[in-house]
């Protein structure tokens, strides 16, 4: 796994109007991973717009000032909710070109690592970002379409400021940052060097881009001179080249899904379906807690540490059994949340010792024979949270995979390497994975935007994160915070997280206070606790009394602002 080290400084210069509260009804409030973006989608509830108006500039914006992260060259998922309580989703997932098989990723007869496999043409899915967007406006926008690029375009063509997070992540990732010429032009110095924090980039090419965006509409991007520069930069490549059509690139389509909802003791609990793993993942390990009274243990306790490594155990293996893109696979989703199903489950849970050997359990209306397989997840990843002043809400989570992507750029903005979040091996024990590459499909992600409401209906958090496989556990721990410790959204965003997804390893976070917690947990049975870097970056939205208050991981560079 992945773990690039984070800054818990590493923070821009604040915007005007930076404000981490508002009065509900009558202002809005948009919570980002970067402040400039954060006030890019606050400039749109200024103008009367509405939660998915702000979430659409908001990322238009990270294209530019978080590239490393999310944009126009990805894709992702959105849930948007009003106040009434209706909840909605859009899956924006990148999808595999026609061309693509099972054995998409094996050279002479072997799998890629995946290492291999990221830079270059051959992990690069048809991006989905802007057909999400479009879909997203159409349903629910009030402003133009040309409005919410203005923000962005500012951006790109005056310049940004370098922040000690991109920064370090050009540092750390100097071979995908400046794979493509392009990237090496814009982000490193003569020297090779990446440019110093506190240095103003700026991004010609994207800014026109964007421009053409704005007066053309998503069209501009999935057809004429960047759909064929695209498809030719992926067939080109200098690594990895491989077949990507116009065709594939005109045929993508943002897809609505049903949500998934389900009760968490007093409160409904909203998020992303297949091929998103959160939702179910997120569901399935707060109830099989359910049952244990976690508002007496508390953060501070490590038998509560303990249960949530235990149920997060089970809720990854069947996961990585069950998850995938459902128009290739039957998912299961009905019986991965079914309350006798979890019930069940957490029966296998004990507060004073652990499971012996964790597997996949035989959900409700679970019917395909697969074998369970994790898959390399997503590291270049944003999150962002925009409510407005009617109350409604979008939770967006919005992601290249890796950082940088690809390495390849057109037009100013870094393709995806999406397609490594497939199993590069397809099948296992003699059985096919749910997650294998096949033409068309989308990748099984971790993504989990989440809206979550109150037993009177009324909304009562918005919550996600960037971080790949972490992303749930990272959910959970805020929602734990605030639902059932009635911490402050910022205490709840800084809590420590610990990661077990499956087997029998489990993973803390290095230089929280769960290090001091280890033996406890080695005492209660867990044998492989180790401390490590964590690629943490969570935003949130809570109401509290009559004000929306927003918050963001202080391991990052997140800010929420108010209009």
């Amino acid at each position: 796994m992945q773990t690039p080290v984070q800054s818990a400084a590493a923070r821009p210069a604040p915007v005007a109007g930076q404000a981490d509260s508002v009065r509900a009804g009558e202002r809005g409030i948009v919570s980002a991973a970067d402040p400039r973006a954060a006030d890019a989608g606050a400039q749109m509830l200024r103008l009367g717009g509405s939660a998915t108006d702000a979430a659409i500039a908001t990322m238009l914006a990270l294209s530019v000032v978080e590239p490393q992260s999310s944009g126009i060259g990805g894709g992702g998922f959105l849930v948007a909710g009003d106040a009434a309580g209706h909840v909605a989703t859009i899956d924006g997932r990148e999808t595999a070109p026609a061309a693509a098989d099972p054995r998409w990723f094996y050279v002479d007869g072997k799998p890629l690592s995946v290492p291999e496999a990221i830079p270059g043409g051959r992990s690069v899915g048809v991006p989905g970002s802007l057909r999400l967007a479009a879909l997203a406006h159409e349903q629910r926008g009030v402003l133009s379409w040309r409005t919410l690029f203005q923000p962005a375009i500012r951006l790109a063509r005056d310049g940004f400021v370098v922040t000690p997070r991109l920064y370090m992540m050009l540092s750390r990732y100097p071979g995908t940052a400046g794979f493509d010429p392009a990237g090496r032009a814009l982000y490193f110095g003569e020297d090779g060097k990446p440019k110093p924090v506190g240095t103003v980039i700026r991004n010609p090419a994207l800014a026109t881009f964007l421009e053409s965006i704005a007066g053309r509409g998503a069209d501009a991007f999935y057809s004429g001179d960047n759909a064929a520069t695209l498809a030719a930069k992926v067939g080109t490549a200098p690594r990895n080249p491989a077949p990507m059509t116009t065709a594939d690139i005109a045929a993508y389509r943002a897809v609505p899904r049903d949500p998934v909802c389900a009760p968490y003791r007093t409160w409904r609990i909203c998020g992303m379906g297949p091929p998103s793993s959160g939702a179910t993942t997120v569901y399935a390990v707060l109830k099989q807690l359910e049952r244990f009274d976690l508002k007496a243990l508390g953060p501070d306790n490590p038998v509560f540490w303990h249960l949530l490594a235990e149920s997060e155990r089970l809720a990854y293996a069947d996961r990585d059994r069950y998850l995938a893109d459902p128009a290739f696979v039957s998912v299961p989703v009905r019986g991965l949340t079914d309350p006798g199903y979890l019930a069940e489950r957490s029966r296998l849970i004990s507060e004073t010792t652990t499971i012996a050997a964790v597997g996949a359990g035989t959900p409700p209306q679970a019917t395909a024979l697969l074998a369970p397989a994790p898959q390399q997840e997503e590291h270049g990843t944003s999150h962002f949270v925009a409510i407005d002043r009617n109350g409604n809400a979008v939770s967006y989570t919005s992601t290249v995979e890796s950082a940088f992507g690809s390495g390849v750029i057109v037009n100013g903005y870094f393709l995806n390497n999406e397609l490594t979040d497939f199993n590069i091996v397809p099948d296992k024990d003699g059985l096919a994975t749910a997650n294998r590459v096949e033409p068309g499909k989308r990748p099984r992600s971790s993504m989990a935007p989440t809206l979550i409401y109150g037993p009177d209906g009324a909304l009562v958090m918005a919550v996600g994160a960037a971080g790949g496989a972490t992303i749930p556990a990272q959910v959970i721990r805020t929602i734990i915070g605030v639902l059932d410790w009635n911490l402050p959204v910022a205490r709840a965003l800084a809590l420590p997280v610990l990661f077990a997804p499956g087997g029998d390893a489990v993973y803390i976070e290095k230089g929280s206070a769960l290090e001091a917690m280890a033996p406890a947990l080695q005492a209660l049975g867990h044998a492989k606790v180790t401390a490590i870097e964590m690629p943490l970056k969570s935003n949130a939205v809570v109401r509290a009394g009559e004000r929306w208050v927003g918050g963001a991981d202080p391991r990052s560079e997140g800010a929420a602002v108010a209009q």
